[in-house]
């Protein structure tokens, strides 16, 4: 597959992307490199990641319990301690490996830790090859409350490698179909009729859904890299979507969500805003809403929940002045951005998601 060029830094696949590693390697002087693990990642992904890269230098392995829980400013603290305990300086190179907390975190901690050392992003999870792996968002949670602090700030390189999937389970994989979906209703509707018909994540299917939903976003930051127009668009389910992951995650009787499975139901949430405000079909929103229930399984949110998972909106990193903005789509491949809806309607679109 054929590299793609984003700001200014490279996308590469398979083979591709240790051929290019290596040169990159061989090309630029490191004074030391670490590779960012969590538990999962350290035993599943560490070994088939070192079989295939070249590395003239010994490598320091610095390991993260794994979990969105963890995601949080003070792992951030003890892995910059890592740093300097173990003579990181800015010619170091950081070399993230793992799924969406990994990389966020990672790319964060690279660069702050002395005003900034280099890093590369290696997605292992569907969710975060397609989502993370462009846009130069780094950052950790603030509590439950989802990415609150970060900056934006680029890798040297991104090297997606598929076979990284072979070793994630099919919840994970559900995951990061959510992102994919998200694509088709936003930018490319053949991605969600490719997969609606989905029963479970073929790998055959994968690769090409992979390739097309970085290109996809690729396309969108270079056009608005710092999120003030079109970038907006790749927020659609989330405003919902993360209020429900972060209501989830802090409930003591609620099994936490996987970050696609909040977001399925809030595009499942939000297309039903679409159709209330702007017409979106309704056929449309009624399929979504059958996908996620029969793919995702139904996630059981009571009335009792509902005034806490909107509270949650307003830390919403969209929001100006207090305001609440969605991200809603007018019909498929067409969003509108920042829009503002009454109590009244956010109840009413999460008691459709609730009913049968």
């Amino acid at each position: 597959m054929k590299s793609i060029l984003s700001t200014n830094y490279y996308v590469h696949f398979q083979g591709n992307a240790y051929q290019n590693l290596d040169t990159y390697l061989k090309e630029n002087f490191h004074s030391k490199v670490f590779i960012l693990v969590d538990t999962n990642t350290k035993k599943f992904c560490l070994p088939l990641f070192l079989k295939k890269a070249a590395f003239s230098l010994d490598v320091e392995i610095i390991e993260v319990e794994a979990g969105e829980v963890y995601k949080n400013i003070d792992t951030c603290s003890h892995l910059w301690n890592k740093l300097s305990e173990q003579g990181a300086d800015r010619k170091s190179l950081m070399v993230n490996l793992g799924g969406g907390v990994i990389t966020d975190m990672g790319g964060f901690v690279a660069s702050t830790f002395k005003r900034g050392m280099k890093f590369i992003n290696i997605p292992t999870t569907l969710l975060s090859m397609v989502d993370a792996s462009v846009g130069g968002k780094t950052g950790v949670d603030l509590g439950v409350l989802k990415n609150q602090i970060g900056l934006f700030s680029n890798p040297e390189m991104v090297l997606i490698d598929m076979d990284f999937l072979k070793t994630v389970t099919q919840r994970e994989m559900r995951s990061g179909l959510a992102e994919i979906i998200k694509y088709g209703f936003t930018f490319d509707r053949s991605l969600w009729y490719t997969i609606k018909d989905f029963t479970s994540v073929d790998m055959k299917d994968v690769v090409n859904l992979v390739y097309k939903s970085v290109a996809i976003k690729n396309e969108v930051v270079l056009q608005d890299l710092m999120e003030n127009s079109v970038r907006k668009s790749l927020n659609f389910g989330h405003t919902i979507g993360h209020a429900i992951e972060s209501y989830f995650l802090e409930s003591p009787d609620k099994e936490s969500l996987t970050h696609g499975e909040a977001i399925a139901i809030g595009m499942v949430i939000e297309l039903y805003f679409s159709y209330k405000t702007f017409g979106f079909p309704m056929e449309l929103t009624d399929d979504l809403k059958a996908f996620v229930k029969s793919y995702y399984g139904e996630v059981r949110i009571e009335e009792k929940d509902i005034a806490k998972i909107t509270d949650l909106m307003k830390y919403d990193k969209k929001n100006v002045s207090g305001r609440i903005n969605f991200v809603l789509v007018e019909k498929l491949e067409n969003c509108k951005l920042d829009v503002q809806l009454s109590p009244e309607l956010i109840q009413e679109g999460i008691h459709y998601y609730i009913k049968n």
